[in-house]
This record gives structure tokens, sequence and C-alpha cells, in this order.
């Protein structure tokens, strides 16, 4: 089993893996290439013999580098083609320095070295798939200044010369197209599992409701109508029941937000009821996924908490607001209220309702929750929240 887990490639070799087959298909046309422009140049040699030792070595090292670059499965398949990418600069570099053994000035000051451009290309490319277009650029930098120093060009205009720009530009573009892949391929993965854990919570909410929140919502109901001892069991009851609807609602993964931004505003106004009103912008508010579910997750645990608290004639209202710099979100009641230091009662009593459910997220997004009304006005005046949450925060940056 462990064996079979580590053969499996990672979501990164997957992405870039369309790529490597094409480099090693590139491979092998310039390698040809090479070979021809080897028996056109030939007649020019002065040591014609080691010329053909070298491209000779040119031809083993391209096969045994797509080899290698062709285990797809192998257990460490990103450390071998760091060796390949490695090897391909070595016998690059070490091909173009031969061009000095192989010709005299004159020829290789005005031609290509022996490896031809064209095939030295493939260690510009393995480096820019493999660490994107920052190594792809140094790579092409480094191969270019090999290529000048040997051909001693520096004190020419090298701009004029195809190999700097060519060389660079292919590092730079390779690089940019296997950052991509990586990146579309982690959004695939992301959106796989945003679907698997949605359905699983929906999954998990029918069979929790079916059950568990029907009983749970049934002593609440039978508890408070006898009342005497019994109040307290449905009090109980209820709490356990808003407890378990957000433990459900957090089922959702955090991370998997993929740089996607919901509206705000339908995920509040779902929350209201002939007792709550709710009032949003009139134009869409949009912040990251997991911001608005932490947002609203907060705003429905406080709803609750008026329906167990507040009195039976409470009523609720909801305001969002956006001032551009951060989100406002008021929720305020008409109920009994909160005497002063309840709350800090409730927390150490083990209660952790209010200090988890609406505190706790709001802070977890850097924005802050307070209640007004504990200070302000106490036991009689109702009770307020209010949610900041900054705009950079909300928008997962």
């Amino acid at each position: 089993m462990t064996a079979r887990r580590r053969a499996e490639p990672r979501s990164a070799d997957v992405a870039t893996t369309p790529l490597w087959r094409a480099a090693q298909a590139l491979r092998l046309v310039t390698l040809l290439y090479a070979v021809g422009q080897q028996i056109a140049s030939v007649p020019y040699y002065t040591n014609q013999r080691l010329s053909w030792v070298l491209i000779a070595l040119m031809a083993v090292w391209s096969g045994v580098s797509a080899i290698m670059s062709a285990q797809w499965h192998f257990p460490d398949a990103v450390r071998l083609r760091r060796w390949v990418v490695a090897g391909d600069h070595l016998v690059v570099i070490g091909l173009m320095a031969a061009t000095r053994l192989v010709a005299d000035y004159d020829w290789y000051h005005g031609h290509q070295t022996l490896p031809t451009t064209l095939w030295a290309t493939n260690a510009v490319i393995g480096a820019a798939i493999l660490r994107g277009p920052i190594a792809g650029v140094l790579s092409g930098a480094l191969i270019s200044s090999v290529a000048l120093t040997v051909r001693d060009q520096w004190g020419q205009d090298v701009w004029t010369d195809a190999t700097v720009p060519v060389l660079v530009s292919v590092g730079l573009a390779l690089g940019l197209a296997a950052n991509t892949a990586r990146r579309a391929q982690d959004q695939l993965e992301r959106a796989v599992r945003l679907t698997a854990a949605t359905e699983e919570r929906e999954r998990l909410s029918r069979e929790v409701h079916d059950g568990v929140l029907q009983v749970l919502s049934f002593i609440k109901r039978r508890g408070s109508e006898i009342g005497g001892a019994t109040a307290e069991l449905a009090h109980r009851a209820g709490e356990q029941e808003v407890a378990l609807r957000v433990l459900i609602s957090e089922q959702a993964d955090r991370r998997d937000s993929g740089g996607a931004e919901v509206d705000l505003r339908p995920l509040l106004t779902a929350q209201a009821t002939p007792k709550v009103s709710v009032s949003t912008p009139g134009t869409p508010v949009q912040v990251g996924r997991w911001a608005a579910n932490e947002i609203a997750a907060a705003v429905a645990t406080a709803l609750s908490n008026v329906d167990l608290h507040a009195g039976p004639d409470a009523n609720a209202y909801v305001l969002l607001e956006d001032t551009g710099d951060e989100l406002v979100v008021t929720v305020r009641d008409d109920g009994v209220g909160i005497p002063p230091g309840r709350l800090a009662e409730a927390e150490a009593e083990g209660r952790m309702g209010v200090s988890r459910s609406i505190v706790g997220r709001i802070a977890a997004l850097g924005g802050s929750a307070d209640l007004l009304t504990e200070i302000d006005g106490g036991v009689g005046f109702g009770t307020e929240w209010e949610i900041r949450v900054s705009r950079t925060s909300a928008s997962g940056q």
C-alpha cells in the first residue's frame, strides 16, 4: 500500500506531464537537426574525429535523458527530473566548450557552437518546466553566456545574435506555461474537493435532520410547553440543536476558495423570517467564499440566540453595510436583553456558543464582533451585535 501510494504522481507532476512529453519530442527533433548540422559542418573542423565522438555523446545523452524523463510513475520522479535537467546543463556546457577543440577561431567565432543552439534549448526547457519562469530565464542566460564566451562575441552587440533572445524567451514562456498548468490543476482539485465536501455535507444534513435534529426540536418544543423542571431540558436541547446545525454548516473546506468570490447578500436574506428582517445594499457585496460563510454562520448563531433567549415576542433586524474599507453587519433585537457579565459567566460555565460561534468566527477573519447593548443598554433594551470585517480580510487577500 505504501509503495503504491509513493508511486502515484503528485498533482504538480500530473499538470506538467504534457509539457515533459512535448519536451522529449522536441529533444528528438533537435537531435536530428544537430546531426544534420554536424554533417554539413564537419569538413570545416580541424579535428573531425573528435567532433563525431562528441556528437555520439550528445546522441547517447539524448536517449538516456529521454528515458529518464519519461518515468512518470517513478517513486521520486521529481528528483529524477532534477538530475536530468542538471545533466542537460553539464552536457550542453561541455559540448559548447569543446567547440574550440574541434574548430579554429575563424570558424567558431562566426558559427554556432558544436551542439547547435537549438539542441542547447533542451536544457532551458527542462529548467523552465521544472522550476518555473525564473529558473527558465536564468538557465537561458547561463547557456547564452557560455555560447558568447566560447565564440568570443562579448565585444559585439549580443542582441543582434539570436542566441540570447531565443534562449531567454523560451525559458520565460515555458516557465509561465508550467506555472499556469500547475495552478489550473490545483484549482481543478480544489473544485473536486469542494464538490465532494458539499455532497457529503448535504448527505450528513439530511441524515441528521431526519433523526437527531427532529428529536432535539421535539424535546425543545414539548419541554417548553410542559414547563417546570423540563424547561431546563428544553433549553439545553435548543442549544444543542443550534450547535449541531452550526457544526454541519462548517463541513465545507475552508481552504477551498479557489480565488472565487460570492455575494454575501443572499446568505443573509435567506435567514429572513416573519420575525427577522434583513436589509442589504442594492448592489452585490462580493467577498471570499469562506469569509461569506463564516459571517453568515455568525449571524445565524446570533439569530438563534434571539430565538432562544430574547423572548417569544422578540423581533430581530439584520443590517449589512459596505463602507468600501470594511463590512459592517448589525444584528439587533427588541427582546429582554442580556444582563451585564452574563456572557462571561456562560463561558466560565463551559457554554461556548457565543465566544466560539460569533466572536471566534469573526476573529478568525481578522475582524471584531462586539455586543454593544450589554454595555450601553442592559436588560430590557434588547441586544445588538456589531460585526466588522475589513474588505481585505473578507476577500481572502
